[in-house]
């Protein structure tokens, strides 16, 4: 596996580095992490396909007759070797997963355009008339930004892509729509045969909604399936705690409705609905925090009020504070998205004036 990575990356390095520690070198796996080399120039990725084609040498190290390129800001889960399977028995030079959307999502994704063999016939980037699946008008065949290429395929596609001045080396817009031209066979893989559950979590609005799915009543995407077990790095924190809080009115007991605990979080008299929490996060007596995500050891205060928001690492939020009730006020102070979601920056300092 290699991880192609651009900048500001530490993070993401340390966290694959220990929470995927089991491969065996001596089996001959491996996960190598590759930022830009600057091997054919001093530019970083300058697209999708480009950060392939920098790297295209390791491709061809390993000699390998097929190459997966996954996106890193998707969620779902895929047994690939089926993919695979699929795109050997078609003969393809390239094989495109797809999942199937309603037309209205459009705008936001590549529309494939199949026929009956699901050989792929057409492309639309982000149309908002789209082409709609055979005898449903109601529904499209997206893009789910997965491809699988036969090795020689790709080194000469991408050689070509950097050939064109103006391109914008990219699979979507250029590489694929090159190929059909080319009358290469590229087949359109469905997704929907192992899973209807995908989404692309490249905004902060999609990234909560993500959250929001894995608390609902039946979640879409599963953390506790045993059959598919999901590796991550954990730190040894000790188990959640839930205490009473007391102070001169009474006892306050704390209460977790619908939500997801990590290892270390302490509620203290307060309420938990809805929402997620990262470890080490503590709630105090009296505060609330609803439809939220809390990241790692942020601590949010006696009588505080937190709805529709993502407070991010090592963040205090301060006795009687409100965030997410007030949006006006809130975006002088925060980012608020599109939809209303109040995002708060690691180790934001919120002065009790605020």
């Amino acid at each position: 596996v290699f991880v192609l990575i651009q900048y500001k990356s530490f993070s993401l390095q340390k966290h694959i580095l220990s929470g995927w520690d089991i491969v065996s070198t001596q089996l001959g796996e491996f996960i190598d992490i590759i930022p830009a080399q600057q091997r054919l120039g001093s530019d970083w990725y300058k697209g999708t396909a480009d950060a392939i084609f920098q790297n295209i040498y390791a491709i061809n190290d390993h000699n390998a007759e097929l190459v997966l390129i996954l996106a890193g800001d998707h969620l779902y889960k895929m047994d690939y070797q089926k993919m695979i399977e699929a795109h050997l028995s078609a003969k393809a030079d390239v094989t495109v997963a797809c999942i199937r959307m309603p037309k209205e999502e459009s705008p936001h994704f590549g529309v494939i355009e199949a026929d009956h063999e699901h050989l792929i016939r057409g492309f639309q980037e982000k149309p908002r008339t789209p082409r709609t699946l055979p005898g449903d008008p109601t529904k499209i065949f997206a893009s789910m930004g997965i491809y699988l290429f036969n090795r020689k395929t790709l080194v000469e596609e991408l050689t070509r892509d950097a050939a064109i001045e103006g391109s914008g080396h990219d699979f979507g817009k250029n590489i694929l729509p090159q190929m059909l031209a080319g009358e290469k066979r590229i087949l359109a893989y469905d997704f929907h045969e192992q899973s209807d559950y995908w989404r692309d979590i490249g905004t902060r609005d999609a990234y909560y909604e993500a959250n929001m799915d894995l608390v609902s009543a039946k979640p879409p995407f599963d953390l506790y399936d045993k059959s598919w077990p999901l590796r991550t790095y954990y730190s040894h924190y000790p188990p959640v705690m839930m205490r009473t809080a007391e102070d001169r009115s009474g006892q306050m007991q704390g209460i977790v409705i619908d939500s997801i605990l990590s290892p270390g979080c302490i509620i203290e008299g307060g309420r938990v609905e809805r929402s997620v929490l990262s470890p080490q996060v503590m709630v105090k007596r009296g505060a609330e925090v609803l439809d939220s995500v809390i990241m790692d050891g942020g601590v949010i205060g006696e009588g505080a009020k937190i709805k529709g928001a993502i407070i991010d690492k090592q963040v205090v939020i301060p006795p009687g504070e409100m965030i997410g009730y007030d949006l006006d006020k809130d975006r002088q102070r925060f980012a608020v998205t599109k939809s209303g979601i109040v995002i708060v920056p690691k180790k934001t300092a919120i002065s009790v004036e605020d």
